[in-house]
Parts: C-alpha cells; structure tokens; sequence
C-alpha cells in the first residue's frame, strides 16, 4: 500500500480530542483512537515526574507523517510531545484501503 503508519502521542486527557479532531477533519489521518489512563513516568529537567496522560494511536501513512508532525507540535501543549511512528507490516486489505482513502493526497 503507502507506507501506513500507526503514530503514538501522549498527552493530557483535556487536550485528547482537541488533537484528535483537526488531524481527522484535515485528513492528515484516517483514525485517532483514544486511550485514556496511562501512566507516564519519566525524566524531565532532572526531575523524575509522573503524569495520568492519554494515549493517541493515530492511523494515517508516511506520506503525511510531515504534515501531522507539525500539526501535533501546533496543538500539543507540552514542549517536548512524544510523537513515534512504527510502520504496519501487515493488515486487513480493505482496511487498509480505507485507511489511505481516507487521508488526503499530497
């Protein structure tokens, strides 16, 4: 197919949709599915935290991996937001299709 991609963001439960919502309206991906009640614990400045956060697992496909990185960094409100993307290696043919149907073309 494209290249399709499954990009992992953490962030707060409060921002969740507000993220989620312009990256589908904008067709920069096909689905947001949003986990909520992680936990995170981390380093940062020096300090060990521990945050309650959600988790987005984002469906689109390398070829707007630009573009939704830039739109993530736009809406996020951390400094540093994690966004990571691991290539699908295999899946359902159909969903697939729809998966790059649904995203636009650059």
């Amino acid at each position: 197919m494209a290249g399709e991609i499954v990009v992992f963001v953490s962030c707060p439960e409060s921002i969740a949709e507000s993220i989620a919502k312009p990256l589908i309206e904008e067709k920069i991906a096909a689905c947001v599915s949003i986990l909520p009640a992680a936990k995170s614990i981390y380093m940062w400045e020096g300090k060990l935290c521990q945050e309650k956060e959600c988790l987005l697992f984002i469906k689109t496909n390398r070829v707007r991996f630009d573009t939704l990185e830039k739109r993530i960094k736009e809406l996020h409100t951390y400094e540093v937001p994690e966004i990571i993307a691991l290539p699908i290696e295999e899946g359902y043919a159909p969903y697939l299709a729809w998966l790059n149907h649904s995203v636009a073309k650059i």
